[in-house]
C-alpha cells in the first residue's frame, strides 16, 4: 500500500533508521512510524554481473536458443528467415527494439516502432 506524506503529499519512502522500520518523505523528511500488524517493504537494488549486461553473438551456436521468425525479410540477401531478439534500449515509455540476425547470411540489422 503507498502512503503519502500528510504535510506536502510525496509518495512515503520505506527505511530502517535505528533498527526501526519507518516511513520517510524524500522531500520534505516528515518521519512516520509503520503500524507494527503491517509490513514495510523495503526497496532493494537490483545487481547484474557483467555477464547478464552483456549479450554476445559470436558463432552460429549462440544462436540456437533464440527464438525464429518468417515474417521479416533481411535487407540483405532477401531470405525471409531470421533470428531475433527484443531489447528495451529506450525509455520505458518507448517500444521495444528488435534485433534481427538473418538464418542465412548472419547480417543484422535493427526495428524500431
Amino acid at each position: 500500500m503507498v502512503e503519502f506524506c500528510p504535510k506536502c503529499g510525496s509518495v512515503m519512502v520505506p527505511r530502517v533508521i535505528n533498527g526501526k522500520k519507518v516511513l520517510v518523505c524524500p522531500r520534505c523528511g516528515y518521519i512516520k512510524e509503520t503500524n507494527s500488524g503491517k509490513k514495510a517493504v523495503l526497496s532493494r537494488k537490483i545487481r547484474h554481473d557483467e555477464r547478464e549486461k552483456t549479450f554476445v553473438i559470436d558463432s552460429k551456436d549462440s544462436l540456437k536458443g533464440l527464438p525464429k521468425t518468417k515474417g521479416v525479410r533481411c535487407p540483405k540477401c532477401g531470405y525471409d528467415e531470421a533470428y531475433y531478439i527484443i531489447l528495451q534500449t529506450r525509455s520505458a515509455d518507448e517500444p521495444p527494439t528488435r534485433i534481427y540476425i538473418c538464418a542465412r547470411c548472419g547480417y543484422t540489422w535493427r526495428e524500431y516502432e
